[in-house]
């Protein structure tokens, strides 16, 4: 290879101290290079010098890395020079990870595995990440990290990866709503944030269920079903006993949804036994109603009644007796115009998930 030798000259005769206007024209002429040195697609004819890059540039300084990094960053064949230049300081890595086509999914992993978060918040803004390297990347990164790849519409996110996602957002309003903004995001995980995001991100959610096709809601539906397992849940001291009361109440057909109102006006007394009935009513497991009722989450209560077919004054009944006696709002205009704001086909489809959980 003829070329070689002038490049090496050329790198070689660097320094440290070069004026940076010498050294960047120096840096252009071997980048120059890089395309004349062999035959498109000719890889191997580069070979030797992408190792004398490599070799040379351990004593180069810092801003000279810099330098060359972004030169190097531009063109797709010098994977030994770009693989030591990602796990370099993040001024040299940087151009590396976010645009070079040289580097392997190996070389990324290592990088994802062992550098810093400024590392893998470059690796999120390259143009492809595979789904391998999007699992690692959520797996080590922060909530900043894991915003920035969800915002990346050339990430490939795997299932089980929005699952890891999920779980993490409900304890971080940071990844809610990236997550739920997600194009790709499986419709089941959504559902499962419902009741973990304010009401501005719910109504977001819903939307997302009114759009879809009954088709993509069936999909969803399955692999909810698939990945759904049993949890053992605490029960209140009473349950046993409330829920022999309403086991006698559906026997004798007393079970329905008006009778949803009196047991509710009976206060903490007949609260198991309004959890149980609320559950069994709306064919959804009690842990559910009983988390929702607890936590006075008068959205969640509307969904769960709208999608069962409650009506509006049942409703407003149930939520006028939940909230906090010292707020005067919502009042209950609002709390019907907040039911009917909810699209019931919406609802029942977020709802139908719910369900899965007790026919599992």
């Amino acid at each position: 290879m003829t070329e070689s030798p002038s490049s090496f000259a050329l790198l070689a005769s660097m320094s440290d101290d070069m004026p940076s206007e010498q050294r960047r024209n120096l840096l252009r002429q071997v980048t120059a290079k890089f395309g004349q040195s062999a035959e498109p697609g000719d890889d191997a004819g580069l070979a030797p010098l992408d190792e004398i890059l490599s070799a040379l540039s351990a004593d180069f300084a810092l801003h000279v890395r810099a330098e060359l990094a972004h030169l190097v960053a531009a063109t797709s064949r010098f994977e030994r020079t770009a693989a030591k230049f990602a796990i370099d300081d993040i001024e040299v890595a940087g151009p590396i990870l976010k645009h070079s086509r040289a580097l392997s999914e190996a070389t990324l992993l290592k990088v994802v595995a062992q550098r810093s978060q400024p590392h893998l918040m470059a690796v999120t803004k390259r143009q492809e990440i595979s789904p391998i390297v999007s699992h690692a990347l959520v797996e080590a990164g922060d909530d900043t990290v894991v915003v920035s790849l969800l915002a990346n519409d050339g990430a490939q996110i795997a299932q089980d990866t929005f699952e890891v996602v999920a779980t993490r957002a409900q304890g971080s309003s940071t990844l809610q709503a990236p997550f739920i903004r997600r194009q790709d995001v499986p419709l089941e995980l959504l559902n499962d944030l419902y009741a973990k995001v304010e009401n501005g991100l719910r109504l977001e959610i819903v939307s997302k269920f009114n759009s879809v096709s009954s088709e993509e809601i069936e999909r969803a539906f399955q692999r909810s079903r698939t990945r759904l397992a049993k949890t053992a849940n605490g029960v209140p001291e009473d349950f046993d006993k409330a829920q022999g009361r309403i086991d006698d109440l559906d026997r004798r057909g007393f079970l329905n949804p008006p009778g949803l109102a009196t047991l509710m006006r009976e206060g903490a007394k007949g609260r198991t036994a309004f959890n149980i009935a609320f559950a069994r009513l709306a064919h959804v497991e009690f842990d559910l109603v009983q988390r929702t009722v607890e936590a006075r989450d008068l959205d969640t209560v509307g969904l769960l009644c709208r999608g069962a077919g409650f009506d509006r004054a049942l409703y407003v009944s149930i939520a006028i007796a939940l909230k906090n006696p010292e707020d005067r709002e919502p009042t209950p205009e609002k709390l019907g115009k907040l039911y009917e704001s909810v699209p019931i086909q919406a609802a029942q489809r977020a709802l139908r998930f719910w369900k899965a959980r007790v026919a599992a």
